[in-house]
């Protein structure tokens, strides 16, 4: 009688795994820091560069402020995710509390359920994070999504809708203001140029506002 023998080996990009298995063999890889589950398939990033590590240090700065500034919220970069049957690993991420009327929790040291806002630094539009995890994020109901692509030297946040995303327009302002976290403004020319200042100005802008004072009281009753 055949018997099937299963692969016990390191993770491997393309390989098709349970979320199990892609955690247990990864929790036994202690030096690599970066590998994702999206609908089952394996995905391992190439090494990142500079560019990518300075506008996702940008980034995940001006969410953390924005949390900073709005109790209930919560942001964090680099984590795992237990996101319905796959385990993706997003950039940035910005959540409000379960105890604020957020949908995400806590349980072993890793996050399941979905973020409100996830946010991810990409070389160009062919990049997975524009399909595979887009549409993860997209079926797992992340109700906020920003983009920031590097090639193209554009920003592009989508909102969940019935849904699907759309994309949300850069207003008369040139400025793009979050439906999700009243408050949450960002310049995206500011964001490209890397002008965190410019960045930072106009969120302070955003959490003077009445929509986000009204946000914070309501996260307050829970």
């Amino acid at each position: 009688m055949a018997t099937i023998t299963l692969n016990r080996g390191p993770l491997v990009a393309g390989d098709l795994l349970t979320r199990d298995e892609f955690l247990r063999r990864w929790e036994e890889m202690p030096d690599l820091k970066s590998a994702e589950l999206l609908g089952g398939v394996v995905y391992m990033p190439s090494p990142l560069g500079a560019d990518h590590s300075t506008t996702d240090a940008h980034v995940t700065f001006w969410l953390q402020c924005y949390a900073t500034h709005t109790p209930g919220c919560e942001t964090g970069s680099n984590a795992t995710w237990h996101m319905l049957a796959d385990a993706p690993q997003p950039d940035s991420h910005l959540r409000i509390i379960r105890e604020c009327g957020g949908t995400s929790w806590v349980k072993d040291n890793y996050f399941h359920g979905a973020p409100e806002l996830a946010a991810e630094v990409c070389r160009s539009s062919t990049s997975y994070d524009l399909h595979q995890k887009k549409e993860l994020y997209q079926s797992a109901g992340v109700k906020e999504y920003l983009t920031v692509l590097l090639e193209e030297r554009s920003v592009h946040w989508h909102r969940l809708v019935g849904g699907r995303y759309q994309t949300l327009l850069v207003n008369p302002d040139g400025l793009i203001c979050s439906t999700v976290f009243p408050g949450l403004w960002l310049d995206p020319t500011a964001l490209l140029a890397g002008n965190m200042p410019r960045v930072l100005d106009i969120l302070q802008r955003g959490l003077q506002s009445s929509e986000h004072a009204e946000f914070v009281r309501h996260l307050a009753k829970g």
